[in-house]
């Protein structure tokens, strides 16, 4: 009974990814509660991060809604990724993507950022050991 519910689950899942793929073709603005459904941010959030980059301000139709293009998607993905997987703080992925500019940092849709430390760390403590060890 238990992998039928998993499977039940899984195949819910992975339908709800087809049709998100399905509504994201041939749009050219999406609102916000679309937008927050494909990036799986939440529309405060999105909210929240127009008011801190500055330039992350999509348009707005004559009703006042939000108008994301496929561009503004894909920098909220970008910001997604810097904040929650690379651990980056909001000023930090501020000063990074000014630094790289908006449209590199969406080319190469990776920062190239160091993001593991302690197993850099090890490497280099391993590398000083075995040079001790020749002395």
């Amino acid at each position: 009974m238990a992998n039928e519910i998993r499977s039940h689950r899984n195949a819910q899942a992975s339908s709800g990814a087809d049709e998100r793929e399905e509504n994201t073709q041939g749009k050219r603005y999406y609102r916000i509660g679309e937008a927050s459904r494909i990036t799986g941010v939440k529309p405060y959030v999105l909210r929240y991060w127009e008011s801190e980059f500055r330039w992350m301000a999509p348009q707005k139709s004559r009703s006042k809604q939000r108008l994301y293009r496929r561009r503004d998607i894909d920098m909220i993905l970008l910001i997604k990724k810097m904040l929650y997987e690379q651990r980056f703080t909001i000023a930090g992925a501020r000063k990074k993507l000014r630094e790289f500019g908006s449209g590199r940092a969406l080319e190469s849709g990776n920062l190239a950022i160091e993001t593991d430390h302690r197993s850099r760390y090890r490497k280099i403590r391993s590398e000083l050991e075995s040079i001790r060890a020749m002395l």
